[in-house]
């Protein structure tokens, strides 16, 4: 029988336990969508990585089915590539992926240094309690995505609202196209600007290379601005969450730094702040796992049900900061697999290490019980994150 996709969480930093039972009786079932198409649900580690590898599964947007809400099926605009198939994804990916190699981050790792210990002291001067995601999850990102676009950070507020209203799950179709415009058009002046002076940024240099035209270089901009900053920031903070819910694991971080690396990926596993899909639909009739899934069937892959899994992952539900990494569903699989990773581990790894040096008595200034968790958004994540440390007077200072 197809059931709706199960949203209630009993602990906020752990799935729905109705996703557990369903992959424990079997790694796909039966979903129903929200518009009465039935489809699937994928919920287990090794079920997850053969559709989304699959050539046979579909991306492109007029094709899929939100698990959650209502999608307008409309196809991707020009440079929107996770929304599209080879050869179309190909030669997009292709443009950019050299500016998101592990090569390209460690360069940027000391102008991330920079930005991160710029709102560390920022913090230090507001003083406690403050919200961390305000004061430090969010603009730490979308410095970084600007600077590497070259979008003015001072025009964060425009970008950020209309991003807020495409990720909502309450937005009408009407609100996310007018947010989805806004955004496009802002960038696409944006474009014309560094075509006609530009500077040494991403889409500086893809303007120079003359392989994209207008609406393709603002399409690919819009989509790396906006899943450069909303989907760090969650990372960030839910992450700085995590690690205080256990006093001893930002001591033993504290302690060894070098351990952060493991622990973000084991934080990417844990969290997995994309909570409602993937999203994939059979262009053919496919036999996987002893289930049948017909073309035109719309198939949702649970990440944060995967990356729980008990057969990939022993205790799965355990955040095991030294647990050995690789082999999470995260950033997805296969061809379309987040291309700015790279980008976001750097991000976590300077930025938790940073944040946990400079204030070592950082601690939750509200009971975690009020904290209000973001439910209505594709990306999973928290509305605020009030902390408080205990400020140090240095010399000189009146007490």
């Amino acid at each position: 029988m197809a059931r709706p996709l199960p949203m209630v969480r009993t602990r906020p930093l752990d799935p729905p336990a109705e996703l557990g039972r369903l992959r424990a009786e079997h790694p796909i079932s039966r979903l129903a969508y929200p518009d009465g198409h039935v489809g699937w649900l994928v919920t287990g580690h090794a079920a997850a990585r053969a559709i989304l590898a699959h050539p046979d599964f579909s991306a492109r947007a007029e094709l899929q089915r939100r698990p959650v809400g209502y999608g307008s099926q409309e196809p991707a605009g020009p440079g929107i590539f996770i929304n599209l198939d080879a050869p179309e994804h190909t030669r997009y990916r292709r443009l950019i992926t050299g500016q998101f190699t592990v090569r390209r981050m460690r360069e940027l790792e000391p102008r991330i240094e920079e930005i991160t210990a710029g709102r560390l002291d920022a913090m230090e001067r507001l003083g406690p309690p403050l919200d961390l995601v305000e004061s430090f999850a969010l603009p730490i990102p979308s410095l970084v995505i600007c600077e590497l676009l070259g979008v003015p950070y001072a025009d964060r507020e425009r970008f950020q609202q209309d991003t807020a209203v495409i990720a909502s799950l309450d937005a009408t179709a009407e609100q996310a196209r007018a947010a989805t415009a806004d955004i496009a058009g802002y960038l696409r002046e944006l474009v014309l600007r560094k075509r006609a002076d530009p500077a040494g940024d991403l889409i500086s240099d893809l303007a120079r290379g003359g392989e994209l035209n207008d609406e393709e270089l603002t399409g690919l901009a819009v989509m790396l601005l906006i899943a450069g900053h909303e989907t760090t920031a969650s990372m960030l903070s839910l992450s700085t969450l995590a690690l205080l819910s256990d006093p001893s694991q930002p001591v033993r971080l504290r302690a060894d730094p070098s351990l952060m690396a493991g622990a973000v990926e084991e934080l990417l596993r844990y969290l997995s702040i994309i909570h409602l899909g993937p999203t994939r639909t059979a262009v053919q009739d496919i036999e996987l796992y002893g289930v049948r899934i017909a073309a035109g069937e719309t198939v949702t892959i649970s990440l944060p049900a995967a990356n729980r899994d008990p057969d990939r992952f022993p205790d799965p539900d355990e955040l095991l900061l030294t647990r050995p990494t690789g082999g999470h569903v995260a950033f997805g699989h296969g061809i379309h697999q987040c291309i700015g990773q790279q980008l976001a581990r750097v991000e976590l790894r300077v930025g938790l290490n940073a944040l946990l040096r400079r204030f070592p008595e950082l601690r939750l200034a509200v009971a975690q019980e009020d904290i209000g968790f973001r439910t209505d958004a594709i990306t999973y994540g928290v509305r605020s994150l009030p902390v408080t440390w205990t400020p140090h007077v240095h010399l000189g200072e009146a007490v």
